[in-house]
């Protein structure tokens, strides 16, 4: 596995990956920096409000750690009407800024190639930024290797990758339902309301917006911890002091991409099948 994905790579001569800290964009831009060196390989992330501080500092130290070229970009998606609409089609309009930022560097900097994280287990989800990502001929050397998502993680275990188990970390913007406006006072609330959580020591969760309602979304076997009566004081008080009014647990627990539902739900009213 690692042999492919070294030679999609090798093949390119000089690639800049598109690196948001996850294992996926982090194992592509580890193997390019192991292939081709490291100027013929940076690594570029975009900064923004929908990324949180925490995840942007993560993959600061990561790349750190890997010797990368980091270089940060701020892609100006929430200019875009389109963007802040939030339609299910949000992260095209993400993606296509993103890569515009890159693009343009990749002239400035004489590189031919932007490379992605997009592993062959994405291609069956609702992901409009795969669209941006074709518009903009980025290539995606996991694909071509043919990598799903826990080969992505064996791959990377077997390089020492420090994230090689780190789950995944969808933007800010993932828990604002599709139709409300997204701004970056709203993605600052729903921050502030996750670093409550975090803060205690919870993992994996999401909170999700629902106007003067936070819903928190748990692993199933974290909800016991947070029935605790000085624990969920402490979550109800710190949630409400981020700007909500009403502080709410989702007996389901976590769900990666349960904002999606109400895109099944829609087709479904309108014979969608």
């Amino acid at each position: 596995m690692l042999a492919r994905l070294q030679e999609v790579v090798r093949l390119r001569g000089r690639v800049m990956t598109a690196y948001s800290g996850g294992v996926d964009s982090t194992l592509v831009a580890a193997v390019a920096r192991r292939v081709l060196g490291k100027d013929n390989a940076p690594a570029v992330i975009g900064d923004s409000p929908s990324l949180p501080r925490y995840e942007l500092q993560r993959a600061r130290a990561l790349a750190q750690d890997l010797d990368l070229e980091l270089i940060e970009v701020r892609p100006g998606e929430q200019d875009d009407l389109g963007y802040r609409a939030n339609a299910g089609d949000r992260c095209y309009f993400c993606k296509t800024h993103l890569y515009d930022s890159l693009k343009r560097l990749t002239k400035e900097l004489g590189f031919q190639y932007i490379a992605n994280g997009t592993n062959t287990d994405d291609l069956g989800d609702h992901r409009p930024g795969l669209m941006a990502a074709d518009e903009a001929e980025v290539i995606s050397p996991l694909i071509e290797a043919g990598l799903n998502k826990q080969q992505v993680r064996l791959v990377a275990k077997h390089l020492g990758l420090a994230n090689w188990d780190k789950p995944a970390a969808a933007c800010l913007a993932s828990r604002v339902p599709y139709g409300s406006e997204v701004t970056p006072q709203l993605l600052g609330q729903i921050e502030r309301a996750e670093q409550v959580l975090r803060g205690l020591g919870f993992t994996g969760f999401r909170v999700r917006h629902h106007g003067e309602v936070a819903r928190i979304e748990l692993p199933i076997d974290q909800l016991g911890r947070l029935m605790e009566d000085d624990v969920r004081q402490a979550v109800a008080e710190g949630v409400r002091e981020a700007g909500y009014l009403y502080v709410s647990l989702d007996l389901e627990g976590f769900r990666s991409g349960s904002g999606n539902l109400v895109l099944t739900v829609s087709a479904l009213g309108r014979g969608g099948g």
